[in-house]
């Protein structure tokens, strides 16, 4: 059985984030559902229900704060801490986020050492 409070959703439309923020994580011991698309990723929280989203802003189709904005709406899901993760650097842009719903925002490019202690700092609180 898997453990889902060490689940991960890594949602992110750039091939070569994806793959580096997953295998990250992976090589720490998280269990990592990714999808570069973001209806598909949308279907894979819902189904999964992990315990962390990880989420790019900037993608085609629906957005990152769309996308956060939709799961926090749903009280069966808005309990899954959302982390966006993106290369928008500018105030209006987490002011944006953290009022779509995101429970953390970081900036691409990331120091790994931060994004991990971010991921650790949510999963810890989590219970058991």
């Amino acid at each position: 059985m898997m453990n889902h409070s060490r689940s991960i959703l890594v949602i992110d439309d750039n091939p070569a984030d994806l793959k580096l923020v997953s295998s990250l994580l992976e090589s720490e011991g998280y269990t990592v559902f990714s999808s570069g698309e973001a209806p598909a990723g949308i279907e894979i929280a819902m189904a999964m229900r992990p315990s962390l989203i990880i989420l790019d802003v900037m993608m085609p189709i629906i957005n990152g704060y769309n996308i956060c904005r939709l799961i926090k709406d749903q009280e069966e899901y808005a309990h899954i801490p959302i982390l966006l993760l993106t290369s928008r650097t500018a105030d209006d842009d987490q002011r944006i986020g953290l009022e779509a719903g995101a429970d953390a925002y970081l900036v691409k490019p990331f120091d790994t050492r931060h994004l991990l202690e971010t991921v650790k700092q949510f999963l810890d609180k989590l219970p058991c």
